[in-house]
């Protein structure tokens, strides 16, 4: 059985999920992404979560650096909780997870578009530095 940390894993994967793979970690990131939440009420009130989680989750994600926490300007205001470049960069993860989701589960409410044009959007593998598509059974993994 798995413990919390994956100490004896040398996988990126596996130090990602430290950060980020508990329960309500990646829903949190998910209101943060696109519902532009920054309040603990706001995560609160849509995720239902409980106060000692949330604290916990908003917590680490500041020390992991996914998140800056700002006071707030008036006393009595809620601090805000905004995503850091790092936690931005796992937009990608929860467009695939959802991608995933709406394929293999059950399609979900959203669709993902660019704000530029409201065109939608997808994730593709290509090769690096190329426009060439590669199929998801042609990708392998390697030693570096």
């Amino acid at each position: 059985m798995l413990g919390r940390l994956y100490e004896n894993q040398n996988c990126s994967a596996a130090r990602t999920l430290e950060l980020v793979g508990e329960r309500w970690s990646l829903l949190i990131l998910r209101d943060a992404m696109f519902g532009n939440f920054t309040r603990f009420s706001q995560f609160q009130k849509s995720l239902g979560i409980a106060t000692n989680i949330l604290a916990k989750r908003l917590d680490d994600f500041v020390t992991a650096g996914l998140m800056e926490r700002r006071q707030p300007g008036a006393t009595g205001e809620q601090a805000d909780y905004l995503l850091t470049q790092k936690g931005q960069a796992l937009k990608p993860v929860i467009i695939a997870l959802t991608a995933w989701g709406d394929k293999w589960v059950q399609p979900g409410p959203v669709v993902f578009e660019s704000n530029f044009d409201g065109q939608p959007v997808e994730l593709q593998l290509r090769r690096a530095g190329g426009d060439e598509e590669v199929a998801i059974a042609d990708v392998v993994a390697r030693q570096r």
